[in-house]
């Protein structure tokens, strides 16, 4: 029979205490499937745990938590921890974001889209709009340029845009609407439903998810260089579980994002690679718009959005127009390097 003194059970007891509250687990909410707009999530699950020797661990959930409109009120009530949404799925919620959507900016490259989107990230104001939803911005999801998918013939002109009825939200939507369309903005995962019951004439989505929707396989054609503008979709974590962790953990979590998002857009990369092929595969015509048609879109949808929201912004006390000359600012200096 074996014995124990009282001091080695209460020292086992202390080190299974410690052991136990050591380890940290958190859930992420987002929707659809994995796809190349959730590797970065991933990849920052599979870091953490990592670094930290499986102690801290996150649960990517599709949609399995929260449907994803309401993934911010999520964070907010702390349902869960970490959390992806796009800003155009409640604009009044994140205002300071949305200046990321606003048409034709001239953003060109994933890496510029990373770039800007941190620099505004970054910015009080956002930081402090967040905040009164308990959440803390901590990376984008840098998609490229927008274009649409559609059936019959190609909407290749203004006057076929005129009555169009499209899936595209936030800035995207203003821009199409400027020019005569109806925009809807449906949840991603219903975007195929829609195209297909004839709710839609067209939607509007980066490559990635044209695939994971199936809305490409709906198609007759794509628009290769329409490039309206993109959304904007952060990940975010809640505020109160962010400050509780350890200096350990919370150094393996920040240190992952840099990480994260370069395989993220080395994913993304590949994707685009083959994209010519997916079409060629699935019978779909590249349509070419005319750069006549695209500068005459730029003139209507462009300027008058970007006023339009930096004077409703200010209205509201928040700086619109400093906002929208980081992102030009940032956008150039990231082009030269500096």
């Amino acid at each position: 029979m074996k014995t124990f003194t009282v001091g080695a059970i209460a020292a086992s007891v202390t080190v299974a205490f410690v052991a136990e509250a050591a380890a940290t687990e958190w859930n992420a909410s987002v929707w659809g499937k994995r796809r190349a707009f959730t590797e970065h999530v991933e990849k920052v699950a599979e870091l953490v745990a990592e670094k930290t020797n499986g102690e801290f661990t996150i649960n990517v959930s599709y949609g399995g938590l929260s449907a994803p409109r309401e993934n911010l009120d999520g964070i907010e009530i702390g349902a869960f921890e970490m959390a992806q949404f796009c800003a155009g799925y409640h604009r009044d919620k994140n205002r300071v974001v949305t200046v990321l959507e606003l048409p034709f900016l001239g953003v060109n490259t994933l890496e510029e889209e990373v770039a800007v989107s941190m620099a505004v990230y970054d910015h009080p104001a956002a930081a402090e709009e967040m905040a009164q939803w308990n959440a803390k911005l901590l990376m984008t999801s840098p998609m490229p340029q927008y274009n649409l998918v559609g059936t019959g013939d190609p909407r290749d002109s203004l006057a076929a845009f005129d009555g169009m009825r499209v899936r595209a939200t936030g800035g995207l939507g203003q821009a199409f609407e400027a020019v005569g369309g109806v925009p809807t903005s449906v949840p991603a995962t219903e975007a195929y439903n829609a195209m297909e019951s004839g709710v839609v004439d067209t939607v509007a989505f980066a490559q990635h998810a044209h695939l994971s929707f199936g809305t490409i396989n709906q198609a007759d054609w794509w628009t290769a260089n329409l490039n309206p503008g993109t959304v904007n979709c952060p990940v975010v974590v809640n505020i109160d579980a962010y400050d509780s962790l350890s200096d350990e953990h919370k150094a393996a979590l920040d240190s992952s994002i840099p990480e994260a998002l370069d395989h993220y857009l080395a994913n993304y990369a590949e994707l685009l690679q083959r994209w010519d092929s997916v079409l060629e595969e699935k019978g779909v015509q590249k349509v070419e718009i005319s750069d006549d048609v695209i500068s005459e879109f730029r003139a209507k949808a462009a300027d008058p959005i970007r006023e339009e929201w930096i004077a409703d912004m200010t209205a509201q006390g928040l700086p619109g127009q400093e906002l929208y000359d980081l992102v030009i600012t940032t956008l150039e200096q990231t082009r030269d390097g500096s």
